[in-house]
């Protein structure tokens, strides 16, 4: 039973303690709110724990290894005798426990009550956590999603990203089901560690939704360092011993089997409906520009919006939120147009923007500039990657709708244009910008 005399009242409480419900209360405390957070499982949430920061840190690993490999290329004698995933693994868990407990005082400096435990909607101004009550004026739901595990028979016999990083060895042999972001990542990550990859999607490309030009050069990528694509496959059941049948045939022999086939809501026991807040029927909750749901005072953020689900998305959204509320920033939101992103694939992929078929569908005149080349950092090696690039350009002063990269480098080289493309800088000024030679990205600004 519910301890009603135990009622805290706050200014703003935020149900998930990761990047967006963090961002919002800590931004809301600066202006002298009194704020608190409630978090189920570990503060941070996923891109602390089992998202953004451990993946790069196992991507920076893979790095290592193709390195290591590539030395001969220029003139050294490596030999790697030995590679231990316990090691690497126990560090990066050692690094992730730093940023989880530092949050501890952290949140303490600014006054900020952590609530561990699950919150859910009493009304549309009380949450319940452990049997108490806590109210607030402001109720910012962001709680995050969760790994997708379809419905097919022996679908446990598979892990999800979450299990990924419980693995305590490398894998000989890994099916990786899905050729999104996260299928596309952990891919990369373990065949450049050393195990033996296939992929399983249900479209004809990897990477659905990006441009052709990515999809087809990280195709070609991936099956020349020995990863096998399977296009086109539906899962139908899976085995105790890992056997999977598809309508392409039965695959076997794999050590582990990972679920990537995208992430799931977790608003289902949140009570909702205590509070009248609408839900779509996968769960998410839809809000207007100011991350306002149908409650004019419960607001929703990150990946349980279903739009853009990425960390930095979640924290500008959950900052801007507290700085319209509480710093007279009348129309102070998040423009969700133009976002920048990139896949740790192997190489990295950068987007931002429309792709070409997108930008032909929205603009009567589209001009695209593209290149392709093998990168001077792989000119001596036997095992060599690709970079691509193309500029989708609209209108007659060539404005930039759209960049896309995939390559060495990728993910740090489009941080900068992308502020260039959110400025709206039209190709001639991009032709007006001096290269930086030798580089790959000078062919941003040569492309003709």
């Amino acid at each position: 039973m519910t301890n009603n005399t135990q009622t805290k009242h706050y200014d703003m409480i935020a149900i998930g303690a990761g990047s967006g419900g963090l961002s919002a209360v800590e931004r809301a405390s600066e202006y002298g709110k009194k704020c608190a957070v409630i978090e189920v499982k570990t503060i941070g949430g996923t891109c602390v724990n089992v998202g953004c920061v451990p993946k790069k840190v196992m991507w920076f690993a893979a790095n290592t290894a193709t390195q290591i490999n590539s030395a001969k290329g220029f003139g050294f004698d490596v030999e790697l005798k030995n590679f231990s995933w316990k090691t690497l693994k126990e560090g990066r868990d050692n690094y992730i426990k730093g940023i989880t407990t530092w949050y501890d005082g952290y949140l303490e400096d600014l006054g900020i009550d952590y609530i561990h435990g699950f919150g859910k909607l009493v009304d549309q101004n009380t949450i319940s956590v452990n049997g108490t009550l806590y109210s607030a004026d402001t109720i910012v739901l962001s709680p995050g999603g969760e790994p997708t595990v379809p419905h097919v028979e022996g679908a446990e016999y598979g892990i999800t990203s979450d299990g990924f990083f419980e693995l305590e060895a490398l894998p000989k042999k890994v099916a990786v089901i899905g050729g999104g972001y996260i299928g596309v990542e952990l891919a990369g990550v373990l065949n450049a560690l050393g195990s033996t990859v296939e992929i399983f999607g249900r479209s004809d490309k990897l990477l659905r939704g990006f441009d052709p030009m990515i999809q087809d050069a990280l195709d070609k990528d991936y099956t020349n360092h020995g990863i096998k694509l399977h296009h086109g496959t539906q899962i139908d059941k899976i085995s105790k011993d890992k056997t999977i049948y598809t309508n392409k045939g039965e695959f076997s022999g794999f050590d582990v089997i990972i679920w990537a086939v995208g992430r799931n809501p977790m608003t289902q026991h949140l009570g909702l409906e205590n509070a009248g807040v609408n839900a779509d029927q996968r769960g998410f909750i839809p809000t207007d520009k100011f991350q306002t749901t149908n409650i004019k005072h419960i607001f929703a953020l990150g990946d349980a919006t279903g739009r853009a689900p990425l960390t930095p998305v979640a924290i500008a959204a959950g900052r801007r939120l507290s700085d319209r509320l509480y710093n007279n920033m009348t129309d102070r939101h998040l423009d969700y147009d133009n976002i920048a992103t990139v896949v740790f694939s192997h190489p990295p992929i950068g987007t931002i923007g429309l792709t070409e078929q997108e930008a032909n569908d929205k603009f009567e005149q589209v001009k695209i500039y593209k290149s392709e080349f093998t990168p001077m950092a792989d000119a001596l090696l036997d095992h060599k990657t690709t970079t691509a690039l193309k500029l989708v350009c609209a209108g007659d002063d060539e404005k930039v709708v759209g960049c896309h990269i995939m390559g060495h480098g990728a993910d740090e080289m489009l941080q900068g244009f992308a502020v260039a493309i959110k400025m709206g800088a039209t190709k001639k000024q991009l032709d007006d910008t001096v290269a930086i030679h030798p580089s790959s990205a000078e062919e941003l600004v040569t492309m003709r």
